[in-house]
């Protein structure tokens, strides 16, 4: 009797391609795909020169609640004052380069990594509490932040705010809409690329043990305390990366970008995209940023809609927009 050819040996070369076109239809390999295709996509869509600042705040936000989600989403560590590591990211360059006269390729950086540095100091006590009480000490340490920033007008020029130089490289300032897109854009696509391979490492196997329960990822020898930390700075330095950002795009940054209102905002965009999902704090920070812009034309009635779009999506989407819906794709 002859044998019967077995699969592989049946569809010949077609292994090969159906393995291909798997991996693209992976979250990893096809959203990021999917993501870069759109990025350069937009430029040549994109009408004027407002679109285009449309588009680089919503990069700009939607980096910030990457790295936020992987705290709330992944971690479970609730963080009300996160916009107090942005603004310190862009206060942070723009005094190292205006005041000290530090060349912009290295006090955007240098800003960053002390960041991460105080994120360390404040984390290591901070991440010891737990539920609303980890909750009121990032919420103090976002007040603490404001307040000196606009108290201390010798440096930070106060609550005006103060200018911002221009990014330079080559001797060439980076100027237009255009280019910071494609710079900012390209800064969405590595932190998105970044958070994706992070959660499928140790370190994100450990998180999402320890979001389950923490005192059963202990039982098994994660040092809860540690993971929390490294996670904590991690996202810390991605907020202060996209601080340093947009002060030098927008050549100007005041004490509003650490206020209790935009953390708020940034836990709303992650909540409302859907937590543990990276491309859901890309939707939400999308979403959130441009809804306010089409909703103008309704002038005194804006805040209603919004808060009432708010209240919809929560009880029609009460895992987030992107986890609702993919889960009831995978059920279709």
């Amino acid at each position: 009797m002859p044998a019967v050819p077995s699969g592989s040996e049946h569809t010949g070369g077609g292994g090969l391609p159906g393995a291909i076109a798997g991996a693209l239809a992976t979250p990893r390999l096809g959203g990021l795909g999917a993501l870069a295709l759109l990025l350069l996509v937009l430029p040549f869509v994109l009408p004027n020169s407002y679109f285009f600042e449309v588009a680089i705040l919503v990069a700009l936000n939607a980096i910030v609640c990457v790295g936020l989600n992987l705290l709330i989403g992944y971690a479970g560590q609730i963080s009300l004052g996160h916009a107090a590591f942005y603004a310190l990211g862009g206060y942070g360059s723009a005094i190292l380069a205006a005041r000290w006269g530090c060349p912009v390729w290295l006090s955007m950086p240098g800003a960053v990594a002390a960041v991460g540095l105080l994120a360390w100091l404040v984390g290591r006590p901070t991440l010891r509490l737990k539920g609303h009480y980890l909750a009121m000490a990032t919420l103090g340490l976002g007040v603490i932040v404001s307040i000196v920033l606009a108290n201390e007008d010798r440096w930070t020029g106060g609550p005006d705010g103060m200018t911002v130089p221009p990014l330079v490289l080559f001797g060439h300032a980076l100027q237009g809409e255009r280019l910071w897109y494609a710079i900012i854009g390209a800064g969405l696509w590595l932190t998105v690329w970044f958070a994706l391979n992070l959660i499928d490492s140790p370190l994100g196997r450990a998180l999402r043990a320890l979001h389950g329960s923490e005192v059963a990822a202990e039982t098994v020898g994660i040092d809860s305390g540690r993971w929390k930390l490294r996670v904590f700075v991690q996202s810390a330095l991605i907020a202060a990366t996209a601080g340093a950002l947009t002060a030098h795009y927008a050549g100007f940054i005041t004490p509003a970008k650490s206020s209790f209102l935009h953390s708020v905002e940034l836990v709303i965009m992650v909540v409302f995209g859907g937590m543990a999902s990276i491309w859901g704090a890309v939707v939400g920070a999308a979403v959130l940023t441009m809804l306010p812009q089409f909703l103008t034309v309704l002038k005194d009635y804006e805040m209603m809609v919004f808060g009432a779009v708010l209240i919809a999506t929560m009880v029609f989407f009460p895992r987030g927009i992107v986890p609702t819906l993919a889960r009831l794709v995978g059920r279709g």
